[in-house]
């Protein structure tokens, strides 16, 4: 094994993180063939099929899971030593990946990052958004971004984006003068309702709060998505209330097109941290997005 080119390792660690040749080809910057080379040269080396691939799918075997889950930390640690070397460039430079939930990338994130693209020419920022919650260092991510209740014991957080945020129901005036007005939470059970759920499957409960009292209810209706701008326009088009985000549904407030309802039972919550590991070989891309994450919020 002391041979065994790590290269090929790469591979194959690319190839079952996104279960396809081609969209691993086109990360790495190489041909699918070669990969494909990288691949069967390994499995003939190990003695082990370490991915099943038809012309539909490509799905770790049992030995490939196991590989993958202790060769992605190794692999981020060999990164992160060579990236070490960017110290001696006259400024960072590198590939940052980042795990965000899609909230974060509509809402404050496209700005805090161009600025930062802006300022670091060098530095290439692959921004992945989904609201699954994953291990972001087995996964093959730099850092991630998430709410306080998700974050790992033993990770980094930095606060990052609006420090408060409020959680809202509204819906249409037609909607309103239709069905009338919920002058409490439990009211919303006999309304239709917009709802939200997570691409892992798991609904979005709605929690609302009010003099230390908490109701946290699981309301039906006509829609359940995972695409905020679906939902926003099927409450605005009077199908029912919708619960989200005070940014999501300002714009559609502002222009009269939604009226918030329950206003006194409105949920409040911290604002998202950047998490990452806390290694003492921190890669320079993401040393450098830590320190304007943290710049920021001291300029404010």
């Amino acid at each position: 094994m002391d041979d065994l080119p790590l290269s090929d390792l790469a591979a194959f660690a690319a190839i079952a993180r996104e279960r396809s040749f081609r969209a691993a080809a086109r990360k790495r910057g190489v041909s699918p063939s070669s990969l494909s080379e990288s691949l069967r040269r390994l499995e003939e080396r190990l003695g082990v099929r370490l991915l099943n691939r038809t012309t539909r799918s490509v799905t770790p075997t049992e030995a490939g899971e196991r590989l993958l889950e202790r060769l992605a930390p190794a692999l981020g640690e060999v990164a992160s030593a060579l990236s070490q070397l960017d110290t001696f460039r006259d400024s960072p430079a590198g590939t940052l990946r980042l795990n965000v939930p899609v909230i974060a990338a509509k809402l404050f994130l496209p700005d805090l990052a161009n600025r930062f693209l802006q300022r670091y020419p060098q530095i290439t920022l692959e921004v992945v958004a989904e609201d699954s919650f994953i291990d972001v260092l087995a996964a093959g991510y730099d850092a991630g971004i998430r709410y306080g209740e998700r974050l790992e014991r033993d990770m980094i957080a930095v606060p990052i984006g609006p420090r408060r945020q409020c959680y809202i129901v509204a819906a249409s005036p037609a909607y309103l003068e239709r069905r009338g007005v919920p002058q409490h939470p439990k009211d919303l059970l006999g309304h239709d309702c917009i709802r939200h759920r997570f691409l892992s499957g798991a609904p979005f409960a709605w929690e609302f709060e009010r003099g230390g009292e908490t109701l946290v209810i699981s309301p039906s209706g006509p829609l359940v998505a995972n695409v905020i701008e679906m939902e926003v326009g099927a409450a605005v088009a009077g199908l029912g209330v919708i619960g989200s985000f005070e940014e999501v549904l300002a714009p559609a407030i502002a222009r009269g097109e939604l009226v918030p309802i329950l206003q006194e039972w409105i949920t409040e919550f911290s604002g998202p941290f950047l998490y990452y590991a806390g290694r003492r070989h921190m890669p320079s891309a993401l040393r450098a997005f830590v320190d304007f994450v943290k710049e920021q919020r001291r300029t404010g």
